[in-house]
Order: structure tokens, then sequence, then C-alpha cells
């Protein structure tokens, strides 16, 4: 059989890349390593009867209406506001650091002298590097720059990408900013929320489609040269796809750990951080997400970990001026090749948002 379109990775890239062929009447063939859809968004329940997500806690959030719009065709929404917090000292305070953490932290006298501090120099509701603010000319903003960053940072830092923060892209360490305001959500995104069924229902509905089929646990690289195709949608590690000619990107990884507790809840919000204590990065406890309704709860805890393939999944590339040297090789030999669209986190080697990578996805399968 002719494919219009062969599109290797089923996770939020590829499916919305499916979609969008197979509505315009594209005969699509979806190729996926994992036995399952949805790629690290993928969600099920457990032995318990609970809504989980294997690979992490995933919240849509998006300032997009049309992505917002797109994605309601599939699905209906919990309108969901994600809130976060950090275990620092002994306590449990917001996150991102904002002036209700200065509150919970220190003296009442010196959080006000703080915040004032902060409202005058960047403006009420600015959403601040801690590296830049390291760099300020006032010496109460440079202890406070110096106190997030060691105490919420730089540990935090070195366990999930076994690096100093200085030693990062500046785009990875500007995404955990100090937020000069009281909104205590981690994310301001005007749409969030959860699909209501769920992640993997809403992929299911994105690929009913009959001009779209599926081929699970199957490495495309096993079968591809016995397809007839006209065009290749690309979104799995863009090194593998070249061989490895240029060298190995480093990716982070995970190791999930679950647990089922025989109580109602386990902790105030969804995903608790700990920067400094113990050798996870969070825990989340997943009712808080899905609203769902039960007399027990599943938490999981995230163990950072190197991607070795075949025993892990990559879940972040890492941003250092090496490996972005690199993937630039790669990219020059991806844009000499006509019919292959490289798309997605790994094929990019960049960090998306869920928004974001369809936003790409929808915009990049509109050609002919």
């Amino acid at each position: 059989m002719k494919w219009d379109v062969v599109v290797v990775g089923a996770g939020f890239a590829g499916i919305v890349a499916a979609e969008r062929f197979s509505s315009r009447g594209k005969k699509v063939l979806l190729v996926e390593e994992r036995p399952h859809v949805g790629g690290n968004s993928y969600d099920y329940y457990d032995s318990q009867g609970i809504l989980v997500h294997l690979y992490g806690p995933h919240i849509f959030h998006t300032k997009d209406k049309g992505v917002w719009d797109y994605l309601s065709r599939f699905t209906s929404w919990r309108l969901y506001s994600h809130r976060v917090q950090a275990y620092i000292e002994g306590k449990k305070v917001p996150l991102p650091f904002n002036l209700n953490t200065l509150e919970a932290l220190f003296p009442s006298s010196f959080a006000a002298t703080l915040g004032n501090k902060l409202v005058s120099e960047f403006g009420y509701g600015a959403r601040v590097p801690v590296l830049e603010m390291l760099e300020n000319k006032d010496k109460d903003i440079r202890f406070l720059a110096n106190y997030v960053y060691e105490n919420v940072f730089l540990n935090y830092s070195i366990k999930q990408w076994g690096l100093k923060p200085e030693e990062l892209d500046p785009a990875v360490t500007a995404r955990v900013p100090v937020l000069v305001g009281r909104d205590d959500r981690y994310f301001q995104d005007p749409y969030q929320g959860i699909p209501a069924s769920g992640y993997t229902r809403m992929f299911e509905n994105m690929l009913k489609n009959p001009n779209i089929s599926i081929m699970l646990n199957t490495d495309y690289k096993n079968m591809i040269t016995t397809l007839d195709f006209e065009r290749m949608v690309y979104t799995g590690p863009i090194d593998y796809f070249f061989d490895y000619k240029f060298g190995v990107l480093p990716y982070r990884s995970m190791r999930f750990d679950f647990e089922t507790l025989g109580t109602d809840r386990f902790q105030d919000v969804a995903v608790v951080n700990y920067p400094n204590d113990y050798e996870f990065t969070r825990i989340t406890e997943f009712k808080h997400l899905t609203g769902q309704k039960h007399e027990g709860t599943t938490i999981l805890k995230e163990f950072p970990e190197d991607y070795e393939m075949h025993k892990n999944v990559p879940c972040y590339p890492v941003h250092t001026s090496k490996n972005l040297k690199t993937y630039a090789k790669y990219k020059k030999e991806a844009e000499s090749l006509d019919n292959v669209i490289f798309l997605g986190r790994l094929a990019e080697y960049r960090y998306y948002n869920m928004d974001e990578v369809v936003e790409k996805a929808m915009f990049s399968c509109e050609i002919d």
C-alpha cells in the first residue's frame, strides 16, 4: 500500500500531525515504538482505579485560543489551575517563589521590605530569572536571589539535570523565575485544564479518522525500507534518525515510582517539589489534577537519571553550549531533506510545552 504520510512517533506532535493530514484526505501510517499512543502524556487507570499519568504530571495550559479550540474538538475539559509547593526549611511554600512565599519564610518586616523593592525594581507581575537577580545592585535583592538560588534552584537543578544552573542554556534557567506578585498559580495562561476523560481518550478521539492506520511496538527503522510513501513526519530523536553520525545528544530521563495509599489525600496540592531533601525531585498526587472521587489515592515520586536507549524514556533535552552545537549539525542535515518534517521535542532538541508543540504541528502540517 502507498501512504501519503508516514508519521514516526505517537506523542502530541505525531498525533496532531496524523490528525491534520488525515482530515485533508491523506492516507497516514502512524508508527510508534511504545505499546501505546500518547507519548509521555499517556495516562491510564492503575490497579486501584485511579487515573494516573505514567510519565509524570501533564497540565495543559495555553494563551492560544486556536490551540485550545482545536483540542476541544476531541475532549471536554476539567478546568484546573495548577498550584505547586516547594519543601524549603521544613515548610511547604508556594512556587514559583512569589510575595506569598516571602511572607511564609521570612520575618514579616523583612518580607515587606523585599516585596516593596521587587515591585519597585521590576514592576508588579514581573517574572524575573534568578540568575538575572543575582546581578542586581541592591543588596537585599541580591540576598533574595542568593537565597532562592541556594534553597530552590541549585540543588534541584543538580538533581534534575546533573548540572549546575550556570552550565545550562539561559532559556532553561529562565523557566523558574521569581514572580513579583501574589498569584499562586504555577501558570498564568487564560486556558488551563485537564482532558475530562484523560489524555489517552483525547488522543484516541483524534486518531479515529479511517485514513489513519497505527502500528505500535514498532521501531520505524525495522520496516521503513518496505514502505511506499511521499512524506514523513519524524518526531523521534534526531540523532537516532541520522544514526548518531555527529554524536549522541544527551537527554535526562526519570524513574517513576508510584505508591497507592489507603487515604483520601496525601498532600494539599497536586505537586510538591523537594529541591534540597531526598533523592526525588517532586511528589505528584493525581486526584488533585483529575478531580476523581476515590477513597484511596496514588502518588508518584520522580527520580532523575540519564537517558539510556531501551532502558528508559527521553524526557528533557540537556541544553548546554556543547550539545546545542552538536544539534546544529543535525539540524543542518535535516534541512536538506525535502520530504521529511522534523517535529517536536526530540526531533528539534528543544523543550516544548504541550500547547507549543500542538501549534507547531498544526502549522507544519498545513502544507500541500
